[in-house]
Order: structure tokens, then sequence, then C-alpha cells
């Protein structure tokens, strides 16, 4: 049985992790595409997911009645972060497969740009550059299929990251103090 205050802060937290995502995808899209492909943009995101992640963990480790355990600390981020994988998935398959199809062709040949550049830049072979653009070209990462994929990946980055935040939140036994 899951305790109220990690089901609460689990779904609250879900909802504006999901939120926050639906919100940079919204404004990335509104303002320029080319951002989609920016690594400061991604690094950002990374920074802001782990203030929120810091900020779930450390608030119900306060409510928490009792000893919160490493269990109780990944189910929490867990739970939150399914949510908003959720909420950033639903946003995503709507955005780019009904509202503007053509903006998931756009960022691909951005992508494919930018990786190019990068593989360049890091001088790797013509072969390894004409098959990874190759790879690019033949998947649809926006699809509903490739975000489905997508979101698999982000959930396994998840549970390790969670895994990782879990042994950090958890309470220290009476013998480790």
């Amino acid at each position: 049985m899951i305790h109220e205050t990690i089901k609460k802060n689990g779904i609250t937290f879900g909802i504006i992790t999901g939120l926050t995502s639906v919100l940079i995808t919204a404004l990335i899209y509104s303002i320029d595409l080319n951002l989609f492909t920016s690594s400061w943009i991604g690094f950002t995101n990374l920074v802001l997911y782990l203030i929120i992640a810091i900020v779930l963990l450390s608030k119900t480790k306060k409510e928490f009645p009792g000893i919160f355990t490493y269990k109780d600390a990944f189910t929490t981020y867990f739970i939150s972060a399914l949510i908003g994988i959720l909420i950033s998935l639903i946003f995503n398959i709507i955005l780019f497969n009904f509202v503007d199809p053509s903006a998931k062709d756009t960022i691909k040949e951005l992508t494919i740009k930018y990786m190019i550049s990068a593989m360049e830049k890091f001088n790797a072979p013509a072969a390894t550059i004409n098959s990874a653009v190759k790879d690019l070209q033949e998947n649809d990462q926006f699809s509903i299929i490739g975000l489905l994929k997508g979101s698999l990946s982000n959930i396994v980055f998840c549970t390790i990251f969670g895994l990782i935040l879990a042994a950090f939140f958890k309470s220290k036994s009476p013998s480790q103090e």
C-alpha cells in the first residue's frame, strides 16, 4: 500500500513536471524550432527537472511520518516521473501529429544539420556521418510510435535517475547516524 503523502506529492509534482514540459515545448515551438536542437536548452531542462525532483523528495521526506525508506523515495519520484512523461507524451502526440505535422519534418532537418556539424567537429568518419543521417531520415521521432519509443527511453532514464536520487533522500537508519 502506497502512503498517502507519497501518492499526493508524486501526483502533484508529476502534474507540475508534465505542465513544465508542455510549457517548454510550446515556448520552443512558438519562438524558434531551431531551439529543439539547442544543447543549452537540453541542459537547462535537465537542471530544471533535477530541481523539481529535489524539491519533491525534500518536501515528501519532511512530510512523511517515520522513516522515509529507499523504496518510499523511489516510489515518490517514479510516480511523478511517469505522470510527467505521460502528460508530455500526450501533448507532443497532439502537437506534432495533429496540430502541425510539418513541424516534425522541419525539426528532423534541423537535427540532421546539427548532428552533421557536431560529428564533423569531432572528426567523425564520413561513413559514420552518412550512416547516422540515414538512420535519422528513416526514423520519425515525432510519429506516435517514435514518441512512444522515446517515452520508454525516458522511463528507463528516469528509473536510473530515480534510483540514484532515492539513495540520497532516504532516511538514515539509527545505526548510520
